[in-house]
Formats: C-alpha cells, sequence, structure tokens
C-alpha cells in the first residue's frame, strides 16, 4: 500500500481462483464470497471467489500475524443486493492495536482499489448481472478501539471502486 497518492488497480498484479463453484451463477441463487490477500514482498493480490470465504488463504502465521485480509460477501435483503466488506483494523494482539490509526486509514486509502479487484476478478458475474454495479457496499471496520470500530456505507459499487 502507498501511504501518499491515488491507490492504483493494476490487473497484472491479480491472481483469482474460483474455487468449487460456477462462477456465472447469480449471488441472490448461490452464496458468493470473497478472500483478497495480498503480499508485501510481492504486491500481487490473490482474490478466492466461492461460496464461503477461504479459510485457507488467511490461516497462514504471515496472514494471521498481518491480518491484512479484506473479506467480502454478496447478501440479499428485500429483494435488493449489497456487498458486505470486511476490514480488520485491530485486535488479535498489541501490535494492531498500537497501529490502528495507521491501518484505518490505509485500509480506507487502498479499498477502492479492493473493489475493483472484485469486480475485475470476478468480470463474468458483472457482465452477466451489470445491476449488481449498482448494489450498496457497506463495509464493516473490526477493531478493538472503538474509534476505528465502525460501519460505512459507501454507495453504490460503481461509485465505490
Amino acid at each position: 500500500a502507498r501511504l501518499f497518492g491515488p491507490a492504483i488497480f493494476e490487473a497484472s498484479k491479480l491472481k483469482v481462483l474460483f474455487l468449487g463453484e460456477d462462477h456465472d451463477k447469480h449471488p441472490s441463487k448461490s452464496p458468493r464470497t470473497y478472500t483478497l490477500t495480498h503480499s508485501d514482498i510481492t504486491a500481487k493480490l490473490t482474490l478466492a471467489i466461492s461460496r464461503e470465504i477461504n479459510k485457507a488463504q488467511i490461516m497462514g502465521w504471515y496472514s494471521r500475524l498481518q491480518r491484512d485480509e479484506v473479506l467480502a460477501e454478496w447478501k440479499q435483503t428485500k429483494g435488493e443486493m449489497s456487498l458486505h466488506v470486511h476490514c480488520h483494523i485491530s485486535g488479535g494482539h498489541w501490535m494492531l492495536d498500537a497501529i490502528a490509526p495507521l491501518r484505518f486509514y490505509i485500509f480506507r486509502k487502498e479499498l477502492p482499489v479492493v473493489l475493483e479487484a472484485f469486480r475485475h476478478g470476478d468480470e463474468p458475474l458483472f457482465r452477466n448481472h451489470p445491476e449488481l454495479e449498482g448494489a450498496m457496499v457497506w463495509v464493516y471496520f473490526h477493531s478493538n478501539v472503538s474509534e476505528y470500530n465502525k460501519v460505512e456505507c459507501w454507495g453504490p459499487l460503481r461509485n465505490a471502486a
């Protein structure tokens, strides 16, 4: 993550894995989740698209230490689809608590890149269901520091990414 300047999505750095489902299915007919991780060493992103969070992708020691994954799921409420995005700001160990303000800043700054990675990586879904571009994006920042433990509505996906 770049601390200064705009966040930029680079498709060449995204690896997409479709796990255990037909990726053309509409999320209202099948649960659909995104598990996005990145490597600080290579700056590459890995996006797993599946029916449930790809726990294997976030269970390694490095992932557990960094906790910089972004998890998301499509939900349908009253006939409307929405994307619910989860970011771990702090909690779990003291180091994350100490840098909660920085982590909150970085997650908020990089979130448009994350959303663009979802759109790019799941392109067949968005091609078949362009109405999802208008789905509301809800971002859950999880922190044991109350100032950063919040939910924000980022508006329609087409504007949030």
